[in-house]
């Protein structure tokens, strides 16, 4: 087993090297870290021997940092969004028009149509009031905090996986309109309404799916 050294690469041979000093990860190949790779034997050795592969194949100077704007500073200087505020106020109309959506339900299944029609009407603005603020989130981030698209993996990373749910509760909030017209033409009974519970599981899966963008996208 190898103790307070590892196998380093100078000058293409395999030499003593003592954990912690420096090295010129621009030196080393590929073959240097399969050399590395295969010479070690411990879990702290190859783990050090990632972090040497890490810095020769994304950018020397990495560190393990999040949020992070790429190599070179190649996203620009932005700031990245806070749990805090509008994204806050957005988990809790979401978690509001879950509520409304299966106070609507219980109201078709208990033939209260008052119950049903408010109930379904509160969830459709709710919907589209997420929506209208994550718009305005948008152009918060892009004018005043500088975070793109192009703001390396963190903007990349944000509006891919904000936007796509986005996107989804737009069609729930579409979908949700849709239901809403038929509850008031009364194509459902309290006996027979799948269009129904169909939307209203789509809108709770949306929910569920948007506490773990917030805790992962916003919060960590």
């Amino acid at each position: 087993g190898i103790n307070n050294s590892i196998l380093s690469v100078q000058d293409g041979n395999l030499a003593n090297f003592t954990l912690g000093s420096n090295i010129n990860y621009k030196s080393l190949t590929s073959g240097d870290i399969r050399s590395l790779s295969n010479n070690t034997d411990t879990d702290g050795v190859s783990a050090y021997v990632y972090d040497i592969s890490t810095n020769i194949v994304l950018w020397p100077q990495f560190e393990n940092v999040w949020p992070s704007n790429g190599p070179e500073n190649y996203g620009g200087d932005f700031i990245y969004m806070k749990a805090a505020g509008i994204p806050a106020i957005n988990t809790l109309i979401l978690l509001t028009s879950g509520l409304t959506v299966t106070w609507a339900h219980h109201g078709l299944k208990e033939a209260k149509r008052n119950q049903l029609i408010w109930g379904l009407i509160a969830t459709v603005l709710l919907g589209f009031l997420f929506v209208g603020l994550q718009a305005y989130e948008y152009m918060h981030a892009y004018s005043d905090l500088n975070l793109k698209l192009t703001s390396g993996i963190y903007g990349s990373t944000f509006y891919m996986l904000t936007g796509f749910h986005g996107f989804h509760v737009t069609l729930g909030a579409i979908m949700l309109t849709v239901i809403l017209i038929r509850c008031i033409n009364g194509h459902f009974t309290s006996q027979n309404h799948f269009g129904f519970e169909a939307v209203a599981w789509y809108w709770h899966f949306v929910d569920v799916v948007w506490l773990g963008l917030f805790v992962f996208v916003y919060w960590l």
